[in-house]
């Protein structure tokens, strides 16, 4: 579910309670070779993922503890599916293609892909606990919170939003503006591509609503909220302000939060695009002006030995004017008369 084609931290899919998709009995059919049991969870896998059941259901018992709930008490089936096909098998016939892992809250249950996952299944502790908040958010909360609120609030449980992602949230602020709440919610139906944006932001603004009460985080407002069955109500009472105040609270957080590092990368990008319409224009002139330049010293060589040539003819033909070259001797003996 990471950014950038949600990848690296798991794709993450999530049931909303009472809706069409429901996951198929996971002991049937083929049912897994391996169960553990531990606490309130059971962990059930083929051999072959032995060694990440245990590991799953190790991560799962040291950290069962959630923002601003009570301690979950529901027992937890986690089902790690050997491949691609049993995934869908247990899943049921409506999961998105995209999917990698799935919570099912009215059952208490959720479904991961196992060892042959590919890349994009991301690290599975991480998957793991993302899915597990959401059980943990129905359970005390029903069917009180919109998709958007889910979905953040299983990102922030899971602290899956990095450097990195930062980074990349913020460049996709370049080119978009900031959603709001209710469109925001429509984002995650809208494929891959758009739900990435989606998970970003319900992230940031989430975080943004823990961050309003340092001591409290989200108990309060959580608490609030289910009570009086309203948000509204539960954000008023928490923080003191309404939806419409926070909603403009959390946008302008987040363009302060990341509004320089846009603007370094939509120079970046202007910049980028420059170099991509001038690269070619440079190259071109570049060689252009190495063929000038050639040109040049072939024609001064040219010249060059013209002008050697012709001083040698010069030469050739002063002499020539000048007569034959006589010998001062004619090479005999010459003798000299000194009695004279």
């Amino acid at each position: 579910m990471k950014v950038a084609a949600i990848a690296a931290l798991g794709l993450c899919l999530f049931a909303r309670p009472g809706g069409p998709l429901r996951a198929q009995s996971v002991l049937s059919p083929s049912a897994p070779s391996l169960r553990l049991d531990a606490g309130r969870f059971t962990v059930v896998a083929e051999g072959r993922d032995a060694r990440l059941a245990r590991t799953l259901l190790t991560a799962a018992q040291a950290n069962d503890t959630f923002p601003g709930l009570p301690r979950p008490r529901a027992h937890v089936l986690i089902a790690v599916a050997p491949n691609a096909e049993r995934f869908r098998q247990w899943v049921g016939p409506h999961a998105p293609e995209w999917g990698a892992a799935i919570a099912i809250p009215d059952e208490q249950r959720l479904v991961l892909q196992g060892g042959r996952a590919g890349s994009d299944a991301g690290d599975p502790v991480v998957v793991l606990r993302h899915e597990l908040a959401h059980l943990a958010l129905h359970e005390r909360m029903g069917r009180l919170p919109p998709r958007w609120f889910d979905e953040g609030y299983a990102s922030v449980a899971a602290g899956e939003w990095t450097r990195d992602e930062a980074f990349e949230t913020s460049l996709t602020m370049v080119w978009r503006t900031l959603p709001s709440l209710d469109r925001l919610e429509a984002g995650f139906f809208g494929g891959a591509s758009e739900a990435t944006w989606s998970y970003a932001m319900a992230y940031r603004v989430v975080s943004e609503l823990q961050a309003l009460d340092p001591v409290n985080g989200l108990s309060n407002f959580l608490s609030y909220w289910n009570a009086t069955g309203s948000m509204e109500k539960g954000v008023r009472q928490a923080y003191g302000m309404t939806g419409e105040q926070f909603e403009r609270h959390w946008k302008s957080r987040t363009r302060s939060r990341y509004g320089a590092l846009s603007l370094v990368t939509n120079i970046s990008a202007v910049f980028g695009l420059f170099g991509v319409i001038l690269l070619p224009l440079y190259v071109s002139r570049r060689r252009r002006d190495r063929r000038k330049l050639e040109a040049m010293r072939a024609q001064d060589l040219a010249q060059d030995e013209a002008a050697r040539a012709s001083a040698l003819q010069a030469l050739l033909d002063a002499g020539s004017e000048s007569g034959p070259c006589r010998a001062p001797w004619s090479g005999g003996i010459v003798r000299h008369d000194f009695d004279r």
